[in-house]
């Protein structure tokens, strides 16, 4: 069994391109809603935050866990996994951005994320990279604002780097995805004709590579608070499993 964490739904779209490579996979998925976003939070919180998100998925039978946060990857890789295999996202990123290298990168990121300089030291070099914290934008994916309110997000933070040159914008939050759309659409407007890179694929890819993906293909949702626009989520993305969703208490 594979478990897979998240500090909400934003670690569905790891999920997601992990089942597009191996749809047998057995997956235990805990979204810890009720301390969501983990971005803006202090390093000692995040560290009590992801042992506590491993504990969880140990105790469900996962020995093998993707933590699908960029926020508490740091604090994964240097406290321990709590006994368990981890893959945190951002060294199968760098791996995967060894085809850009040299390239213009704007990392989009939350707070925590950008203060840890983990992707920096994770790229080592190998691009030149300009990080950008988003206070707010995990938040309102989380919690299912409207698009106008994420798109001026998006648009407002975009403006302080007007027309910087850049070849690429990363995604360093995995909640991103969920507005791929409209920060395409604006990063378009801000900086001419850039890539958006999701490291998903390249996290899908370590998982398969490294972990047992031969199952039925059943996936069980957790989560420490019910959310209804986590479980519209689920609905949209894997509405066969939607049943099987359980609030821990």
């Amino acid at each position: 069994m594979i478990g897979l964490f998240d500090s909400g739904s934003g670690g569905l779209s790891v999920l997601q391109a992990i089942r597009k490579r191996k749809p047998t996979a057995d997956v235990v998925y805990f979204g810890d809603i009720k301390h969501a976003p983990y971005g803006t939070r202090e390093a000692s919180e995040l560290v009590h935050l992801a042992t506590g998100g491993l504990r969880t998925l140990r105790m469900f039978g996962a020995q093998e866990i993707v933590s699908a946060c960029n926020t508490v990857s740091p604090h994964v890789l240097s406290h321990g996994a709590e006994g368990a295999d981890v893959i945190e996202m951002t060294r199968p990123a760098a791996r995967g951005m060894r085809h850009y290298a040299g390239g213009r990168v704007l990392l989009m990121a939350t707070p925590a994320t950008v203060k840890s300089r983990i992707y920096e030291s994770a790229f080592g070099g190998m691009v030149i990279l300009h990080q950008h914290p988003f206070v707010e934008l995990a938040g309102a994916i989380e919690f299912g604002a409207h698009d106008d309110k994420i798109r001026d997000i998006v648009r407002t933070e975009f403006q302080k780097r007007w027309r910087q040159p850049l070849d690429y914008v990363f995604l360093g939050c995995t909640h991103y995805p969920f507005a791929r759309h409209i920060i395409e659409e604006e990063a378009r407007v801000a900086f001419g004709n850039v890539e958006i890179l999701d490291p998903a694929d390249s996290v899908a890819e370590e998982t398969e590579r490294r972990f047992d993906t031969a199952g039925s293909g059943s996936i069980y949702f957790r989560a420490s608070q019910d959310s209804e626009h986590f479980r519209r989520r689920i609905r949209e993305l894997f509405p066969e499993y939607e049943d099987t969703m359980k609030i821990l208490v």
